[in-house]
């Protein structure tokens, strides 16, 4: 019986998970058994008390939950974001949570801001490195303030962070039945860390010979998503140009309020975040779009091993958009509430 842990977050991440536990609720109701637990962590408690995240509450999620569900952290109240910092980077490097998740998959050609392209042309996963490399934190500034300030950021690469993010790269593109995997660097200008990407990715290649592997450098590759999507299956790169690629990846099929994501270490408990971002000032409104929420539900059923669940939410939502009932900010009338209870009907007519 999968057991969940959710944290609500902090603005609109308020309001998004609870039509995201909605759906879950629907999913119990389809004869899946899932049970969940809500946490309070976010803004509101860290003024109040000064707790982030503790390590004790980390290792519980670890010991006892299949699945962290947590919606949006970020809180003008607190500028240096320290406890969305301690919260999402706290959970994905001290549950070693190396594979970021994000599927780029375009549900209606409406959707796409390029022109003349179909659903097929945007299907492509983008897999992040997501425990190394400039979001590793090392570094620091010297003389801070003064004209002689220094500030440095280390980028770090371990062998065998690269190889297994490669592989599972791999692995998912096998399982899938896709033909090609497309590694990405700046090895052109960062010499040391491209020479370890390249010479890793094409060592792993070699094992899968039924797979093509092929290798852009970032800015051409960003160039390409642009002029011809439909090249791309499998893309794999680092932790910063994946988080660069996947915003690219996520406008392509729509937007932000459609990106999903999940933060994977296999067998392990697991962290699942729709993409954006917590937008306060929207909080509370009726207004926001829960569907990157929602199918962010999918892909941590599919993760916790009932895989029909996610093209079951993606099918749904594409009826949603073909039919015109969406959330505002797509054009429609529906609000946030509202649209939860429309995707809980369709589970429950379908179901």
């Amino acid at each position: 019986m999968p057991h969940i842990a959710v944290i609500p977050g902090d603005g609109i991440g308020v309001d998004v998970t609870r039509e995201a536990v909605k759906v879950m609720a629907a999913v119990r109701d389809s004869r899946l058994p899932l049970t969940w637990d809500e946490f309070d962590y976010g803004a509101d408690k860290y003024l109040a008390t000064g707790i982030t995240l503790p390590d004790e509450e980390i290792a519980n999620f670890r010991d006892n939950y299949d699945a962290v569900f947590i919606g949006a952290v970020g809180d003008p109240r607190v500028p240096d974001m320290t406890h969305a910092r301690d919260i999402l980077l706290g959970l994905r490097f001290k549950l070693d949570l190396y594979v970021n998740y994000r599927p780029c998959h375009l549900l209606d050609a409406s959707l796409c801001p390029l022109k003349n392209k179909s659903i097929t042309d945007v299907q492509f996963t983008v897999f992040r490195e997501n425990t190394e490399g400039l979001y590793a934190g090392t570094g620091g500034i010297l003389k801070k303030g003064t004209p002689d300030e220094v500030a440095i950021q280390t980028s770090v690469n371990t062998r065998k962070g690269v190889e297994r993010i490669i592989r599972y790269s791999f692995e998912f593109a096998r399982h899938k039945g896709l033909t090609k995997v497309t590694m990405t660097d700046k090895s052109n200008a960062m010499r040391f860390e491209g020479d370890l990407w390249q010479r890793t990715f094409y060592e792993v290649a070699a094992e899968y010979p039924d797979i093509e592997a092929n290798h852009w450098f970032i800015d051409a590759l960003l160039m390409q998503m642009v002029k011809r999507p439909e090249q791309f299956e499998v893309i794999v790169t680092c932790n910063m140009f994946g988080d660069i690629v996947t915003d690219m990846g996520a406008q392509l099929c729509g937007g932000l309020g459609l990106a999903a994501s999940g933060n994977i270490h296999p067998g392990r408990t697991s962290l699942f975040e729709p993409v954006h971002g917590s937008a306060p000032k929207y909080a509370g409104k009726d207004v926001a779009n829960p569907l990157a929420a929602i199918l962010t539900v999918g892909i941590m059923l599919e993760t916790l091993g009932y895989p029909e669940w996610n093209p079951k939410l993606e099918d749904i939502v594409r009826q949603m958009i073909r039919s015109g009932n969406v959330p505002k900010d797509m054009g429609g009338k529906l609000g946030t509430a509202a649209t939860g209870d429309f995707v809980c009907r369709a589970l429950q007519f379908g179901g």
